[in-house]
């Protein structure tokens, strides 16, 4: 009797999964978003070891370099490598490293814990998923084509692998998406230098990251959602079947152990 009540249990925890799914993940996603968030406003409060662990947890995730990162309780936003308090140099390694695990301090405010890019990505994927939680009640979203998807996709492939090439045969600082030459170049309207240039909040590579980041959280929702939805309403219907069944079977098991007692 315990083995089936507790079978049960994991049935109607399961349906309710399946029906509040959507729910759940704007509720996880929407903390995996926030933490990196939480680890400036840690260090800023004096908790060390609390954005220490954040950090560290989010660095499998990240290249977390902070010329490409967001900070928080400073004068800017973002900051350019020559205004880092760090000696960096012309290796690669050395300074991939060193921008990595500089995480700020008092003067320049406390850095967000993955990059502009992560922030553009996931964010834009929790702000579509919550835009198709509002209209899934109300209308059958149908999930977009495979060539749409890879069209939304294009943009961020281009502008990561074209950062990755530049890095690695120029730099970070002096490769072709660093400085842009190319792009002034073939550009007919004169542009400040610091558009081209650089990382930095307003410059081209950031504006590049924030439309390649919102192409994926498009794609991403436009095609995987309608698929899931459709998955965990067809699941759901099974349980509630079953449910019902069961609950029909235990309620004549009730009704028939009563009229036996009665009988007697």
């Amino acid at each position: 009797m315990m083995d089936k009540e507790r079978n049960l249990r994991l049935v109607r925890i399961t349906y309710w999964i399946l029906t509040h799914w959507l729910t759940l993940f704007l509720v996880l996603f929407g903390l995996f978003n926030l933490l990196p968030f939480v680890a400036p406003v840690m260090s800023k409060l004096g908790f060390d070891p609390v954005a220490d662990v954040i950090y560290l947890a989010y660095a499998p995730l990240c290249h977390q370099m902070a010329h490409r990162s967001f900070f928080l309780f400073g004068d800017q936003l973002m900051y350019s490598p020559e205004q880092l308090p760090l000696n960096l140099t012309a290796d690669l390694t050395t300074n991939t490293l060193a921008l990595k695990h500089f995480t700020g301090n008092e003067m320049i405010g406390w850095k967000v814990a993955w990059s502009d890019r992560m922030v553009y990505m996931y964010g834009a994927m929790w702000v579509f998923a919550a835009v198709y939680a509002l209209i899934a009640p109300h209308y059958k979203v149908k999930r977009i084509s495979i060539l749409a998807f890879v069209l939304l996709m294009l943009p961020m492939i281009a502008d990561g692998t074209t950062h990755m090439l530049s890095d690695f045969n120029g730099g970070l600082f002096g490769g072709f998406r660093y400085t842009n030459d190319w792009l002034a170049g073939i550009n007919p309207i004169a542009l400040p230098e610091w558009f081209y240039v650089g990382d930095k909040l307003g410059s081209f590579n950031a504006w590049m990251r924030l439309a390649s980041g919102i192409g994926f959280g498009i794609a991403t929702i436009g095609l995987i959602f309608p698929l899931i939805e459709a998955e965990m309403q067809s699941n759901s219907i099974i349980l509630a079947t079953k449910l019902r069944h069961y609950e029909e079977s235990t309620s004549m098991e009730g009704e028939n152990k009563q009229s036996y007692i009665l009988d007697k």
